[in-house]
């Protein structure tokens, strides 16, 4: 992956391409694995895309889970009930990074997407009315 760490307020921020995180998400799709070669093993790939905890079933190691009976939501410690995005695939996870970056990987899709650009709103940091549309419209797509 191409890019830099900078500081951000508080927080310590990983800013790269947008050809990167497709990079990334493609080697997250494909168990860890470029080409021919294993780039993550397959026990912390497998650990790091399931719940980690008992605390956030919606939570790997750093990856978001969708698809559960609840989560909590980064910075928060309110238990919400269903899936974190409703409208995507129980199989996605995804990346929920600062001003709306992501990475969602849906296995069952074939699909690697990546989100970048402004933040879609400025009150809801790590999900927005951006995630919901966003399946709604790639969901009809499958129908």
């Amino acid at each position: 992956m191409n890019g830099a760490w900078f500081t951000s307020g508080n927080n310590i921020v990983y800013s790269s391409t947008t050809r990167s995180m497709a990079r990334f998400g493609l080697l997250m799709y494909n168990k860890g694995k470029w080409e021919n070669n294993v780039i993550l093993n397959e026990s912390y790939f497998n650990e790091a895309t399931n719940t980690s905890q008992n605390i956030n079933l919606g939570y790997g190691y750093l990856w978001w889970l969708n698809g559960k009976t609840n989560y909590h939501l980064p910075q928060s410690q309110a238990t919400f009930q269903g899936s974190i995005i409703p409208t995507a695939p129980n199989d996605m996870f995804m990346t929920l990074g600062k001003n709306d970056q992501k990475i969602y990987v849906i296995p069952s899709k074939k699909m690697a997407v990546i989100r970048m650009g402004d933040a879609a709103d400025n009150v809801n940091l790590a999900l927005s009315d951006f995630d919901e549309i966003l399946w709604t419209k790639i969901s009809a797509l499958y129908q």
